[in-house]
């Protein structure tokens, strides 16, 4: 069972499951495209990877993820064993388009990929536009002028997302370097800079620093990394790397003396780094990746800071801002007048407001889901299945959703003191802003939580109506993932976001932030505005596996980057309080 260093990642067996799901619902196979569908999220949502599972139990502990079968399995191990699978090829023989490519694209789903690839040869996002472009696609029955505008505009978002990595994916690469390069003999130190330290939405590459007493015995271990695509540049103090998944990581050693200079500097944002160097300069000072220098007489530079790096703006009259806060939004301003606002910790959630198990689309019992939790230091969570109108993910109706009660109570009576799991939904809002399931049902529920699904092409107008209407309901607690944009895959609705805070504000509505890599939504410049207007905040790792939970992290990152305290997230207290702030306790 030996693999390759190269050997695949979660991910890429994930992504390949994905595309057979999606091949065969192009040939209209019954049953098989879902089954691929939930094999691929529950690969992708594994705790370790598949070939550390595999390289320990063989083909049988496969078998043990949920939703993988004999035969799932058995193309796992394939894959695992050859990096390839002769399944997967024989499909995209059958059918050759850029699934990559083509489902990056809002709507184009696997039948209507097929009928374009039949009728107008299409195999990729190029020709897809050109055929858009010259009104081939209007002319095909059943799509028409404006499913070919659609198209249009799905392309140009397709094509303006570029090469960036979202936080989520990529940070368990970053600390597998970091770990890796630690642990080279004479590394003092290694750290990442960048977006990932700013903890940004998406990352474009990875900086990493490092402290060493033998520089090239690091740069020789890191170009020899496992994974290594392509050594880009190998020098005596900085290389640089291509790795899996086709990222690029720079290394830069530096010395002691100016380690915290250079984390400053490296970290960024630029705007920011111009501010805090203005700010020197006018103190008679000049900063550098190298240092905070005093300049004397005659130009000469006396270093005064720079191997610590909150000394250096401690010399400069400054609170040191989290990195997460680092992009000149007046952070800088605040540093100084040392007001900063105590940002939400990481480790300050209590519970997880929005939680998808078996019983709809997510992988696992609601059982599995909480101890999950519990493993990752909750003391609750809301089960929040999703609601009947999404009948592809198995939506729950009036009399499913009362028989999820049932096992709720059961799980509780066997975790009693040790979690307690709320009876939710995920509600779907519907066209005009009425929800999928009827007030009787809602108002017996712990947390209601509601969200768009479709009409996402709705006029400013109406789509801000439609929210507003459903958060004006009095059973309603939550909205989640309040744009509903999926990162390099669809945009976000059209919301007035001004008016849809001020109705959270009116009628007591909290406002998810959705950690979800994918998501990620509410984006930081929303959250910041909810913290001035006073609106209450969730933080939701969305879950549809257990390997989901740690996703929360990226969620308190993008709660810090809006300047969120632990006072404003309603899941950062106690489940007695956390429930007085819903709707129904609260008395709005």
């Amino acid at each position: 069972m030996a693999l390759r260093p190269t050997a695949s990642t979660n991910r890429d067996i994930a992504e390949m499951l994905r595309q057979i799901g999606e091949y065969l619902a192009m040939q209209k196979v019954a049953f098989k495209p879902r089954a691929y569908e939930k094999a691929a999220e529950a690969v992708a949502g594994l705790e370790e990877e598949a070939s550390d599972l595999y390289a320990k139990g063989g083909v049988k502990a496969l078998r043990e993820i949920p939703g993988v079968g004999a035969s799932i399995a058995e193309h796992i191990e394939e894959i695992l064993k050859t990096g390839r699978l002769a399944y997967y090829e024989s499909l995209k023989k059958e059918t050759p388009v850029r699934l990559d490519e083509l489902s990056r694209v809002e709507g184009l789903g696997p039948k209507s990929v097929e009928r374009l690839y039949r009728e107008l040869g299409i195999r990729n996002l190029k020709e897809l536009e050109a055929a858009a472009k010259a009104g081939k696609i209007a002319a095909l029955a059943g799509f028409g002028k404006k499913s070919e505008e659609k198209i249009l505009k799905g392309i140009g978002f397709a094509k303006g997302a570029g090469q960036r990595f979202m936080l989520g994916h990529i940070m368990p690469k970053v600390r597998e370097i970091e770990a890796m390069l630690a642990a080279v003999p004479g590394v003092e130190r290694a750290i990442a800079a960048g977006s990932a330290r700013r903890r940004k939405e998406t990352v474009g590459d990875i900086d990493i620093l490092a402290i060493s007493s033998d520089p090239g015995t690091v740069m020789e271990a890191f170009v020899a990394m496992p994974g290594t695509l392509s050594v880009i540049a190998h020098g005596a103090t900085k290389s640089s790397i291509k790795i899996r998944p086709g990222i690029n990581v720079d290394l830069r050693v530096v010395p002691k003396e100016s380690y915290g200079a250079a984390l400053n500097y490296f970290t960024g944002s630029k705007d920011h780094n111009v501010a805090i160097r203005q700010i020197a300069v006018k103190k008679g000072l000049k900063l550098n990746e190298y240092g905070l220098f005093k300049v004397g007489p005659g130009g000469k530079e006396v270093r005064i800071a720079g191997d610590d790096e909150r000394e250096i703006y401690a010399r400069l009259g400054m609170d040191w801002p989290a990195p997460e806060l680092r992009e000149n939004a007046g952070e800088v301003q605040a540093a100084l007048a040392h007001r900063l606002p105590k940002l939400i910790e990481y480790g300050d959630l209590k519970g997880d407001l929005q939680v998808q198990t078996d019983w709809t689309d997510g992988t696992a019992s609601i059982e599995a889901m909480a101890k999950a939790a519990m493993a990752q230091g909750l003391a609750y969570i809301a089960v929040t299945d999703h609601t009947k109108r999404l009948a592809m993910t198995h939506g729950l109706d009036e009399v499913r959703i009362r028989k999820q009660w049932k096992e709720i109570d059961a799980v509780n009576a066997r975790l009693a003191g040790k979690m307690t799991v709320l009876k939710g939904t995920e509600c779907d809002i519907l066209k005009d802003g009425s929800l999928d399931l009827p007030d009787e049902v809602l108002a017996k529920l712990d947390v209601v939580g509601v969200s768009v699904h479709s009409f996402f092409g709705l006029s400013r107008k109406d789509q801000t109506a439609r929210v507003i209407r459903a958060m004006e309901n009095p059973y309603v607690d939550i909205l989640f993932h309040p744009t509903c944009r999926i990162i390099d895959r669809r945009p976000p609705i059209d919301l007035d976001m001004d008016a849809v805070i001020a109705a959270a504000k009116r009628t007591g509505t909290v406002l998810e932030i959705d950690a979800y890599p994918d998501r990620t939504d509410l984006r930081d410049e929303y959250i910041r505005k909810c913290v001035e207007a006073g609106v209450q905040l969730s933080i939701d790792s969305d879950a549809h596996a257990i390997a989901h939970f740690p996703y929360l992290e990226y969620g308190i990152a993008q709660a810090r980057r809006g300047w969120a305290s632990r006072d404003d997230v309603v899941n950062a207290r106690p489940l007695a309080k956390m429930r007085a702030r819903l709707k129904k306790s609260a008395g709005w």
